[in-house]
């Protein structure tokens, strides 16, 4: 049997160090790939056609979730494992939405990791024992299947919600974009529009209420 090929993404340089080098202890997994933003996960998911993205849920420049829905697109053989400190319901369901196979939350064993990596090679899906389906069953139950207050917007305008709550200017935006700041600034007219909301305050908030952005960002 072919090794398991691995994409790794995580911003953080020293957690990426600690992650390989447990996946490289493991017989048969391989580490193909390493990304440290969500644009760079993305790239390199369509370049390299992992077996599986093990994929940090706080990125900058895409979040995590809108990364897995991306490749979804490019690829739904590729198989996406969020990880995340986040344990509440609504992430959960969110990277389900998104099509994730996977989702361990960081404070989970060592041994956890192998678990979730090999059940998710084998096409079964895999949460940490605290995320249970039972709980994302009540979420659900008590929501009544609530549609996902993201999905109001387009990709490209979740993409420029996500820069903005980061602290990025229109300015700013536009030349990471390739696009022109009066487009952006209309994607943000937009946003907001949609939203509800009525300054880039109220944009940061909801983006760290739908986890777009870590609280730490």
């Amino acid at each position: 049997m072919s090794a398991i090929r691995v994409l790794l993404a995580d911003d953080h340089v020293l957690v990426r160090a600690g992650i390989r080098g447990l996946i490289q202890g493991l017989s048969g997994v391989t580490v193909v790939g390493e990304a440290g933003d969500g644009a760079e996960a993305t790239r390199l998911a369509e370049q390299l056609r992992p077996d599986l993205v093990l994929l940090d849920v706080g990125m900058p420049r895409l979040n995590g979730l809108e990364v897995a829905g991306r490749i979804a697109a490019i690829d739904p053989a590729i198989r996406v494992v969020i990880l995340s400190m986040h344990t509440s319901e609504e992430y959960v369901l969110r990277a389900l939405r998104a099509g994730c196979a996977g989702y361990l939350v960081k404070g989970s064993a060592v041994a956890e990791l192998e678990l979730a990596l090999r059940a998710v090679a084998r096409g079964e899906t895999y949460l940490s024992p605290v995320v249970s389906k039972r709980v994302v069953e009540d979420y659900v139950s008590r929501t009544g299947g609530a549609v996902d207050p993201l999905d109001a917007l387009t990709p490209r305008q979740r993409e420029i919600l996500q820069l903005v709550a980061e602290g990025f200017t229109s300015k700013d935006v536009a030349h990471r974009l390739g696009l022109s700041q009066k487009t952006v600034d209309t994607h943000r007219a937009q946003i907001m529009e949609r939203l509800g909301v009525h300054d880039v305050a109220g944009l940061v908030r909801f983006a760290l209420r739908v986890g777009l952005v870590a609280p730490d960002v």
